[in-house]
């Protein structure tokens, strides 16, 4: 069973990676229509929701998008920063999503930045505890370690919604802005869904771990 467990974590995250890494390599090389660049896609979306100060700037890397609420910035990487293609459209769209969810203080984007410390802490003591709690036969600092592996999972579950709902958003406001044809609506419905599959990896992922730790530490007594 822990074999299977392992096997599992393993080819989960790695399905997911290969359906983005696909998608994204397809639809990065069909230029859109509309001939708009993702800095386009992303400024006609900011603007058209009241969010004109919102910045978008290039960074560095690939699929290293994302949307930074402390600083009210939109990042994309240079792939889709300059890109014409569905797939610029897909992931600028996305990122704008965030920022209209950080503007409507969307509950769940709220709830994981509140989060986020106290689970970056636990997560990367978890395992420090569990092996103290081997080195010293205690089951209750085993216990303890483990619950900190479960805030991992807490957050995951928070982080899911929040991905979605960006997407959600992000395909509304191509479709109301007319930002791309039916077609081509159809390949950022696909690059949507293939980022999302990611994140509901992840909440898998931390699962089955839970589950690995329960399946190897439940049936201890504290000495």
């Amino acid at each position: 069973m822990d074999l299977i467990i392992l096997l599992l974590m393993l080819f989960l995250p790695a399905l997911a990676q290969v359906l983005v890494t696909s998608n994204y390599s397809k639809y990065k090389n069909i230029e859109n229509e509309k001939n708009l660049s993702g800095f386009e896609v992303a400024r006609k979306i900011l603007d058209e929701k009241g969010l004109k100060e919102i910045y978008i700037v290039e960074t560095k890397g690939n699929l290293t998008d994302h949307y930074d609420p402390k600083r009210k910035v939109v990042r994309l990487s240079n792939g889709v920063y300059h890109g014409k293609t569905i797939a610029s459209i897909a992931i600028a769209a996305h990122e704008c999503g965030h920022a209209i969810q950080d503007k409507e203080n969307y509950v769940y984007m709220r709830l994981r930045a509140l989060i986020f410390p106290i689970v970056n802490i636990a997560t990367s003591m978890s395992y420090f505890i569990i092996f103290l709690g081997l080195i010293f036969e205690s089951l209750n600092l085993i216990w303890m370690g483990i619950l900190c592996v479960g805030t991992g999972l807490i957050f995951q579950l928070v982080t899911l919604p929040v991905e979605i709902d960006a997407s959600k958003r992000a395909k509304n406001e191509i479709q109301k802005l007319d930002l791309a044809s039916e077609t081509e609506t159809l390949g950022v419905s696909k690059m949507l869904t293939a980022a999302a599959s990611t994140y509901l990896a992840g909440v898998l992922t931390s699962a089955l771990e839970l589950v690995r730790l329960f399946l190897l530490f439940g049936n201890r007594d504290d000495n």
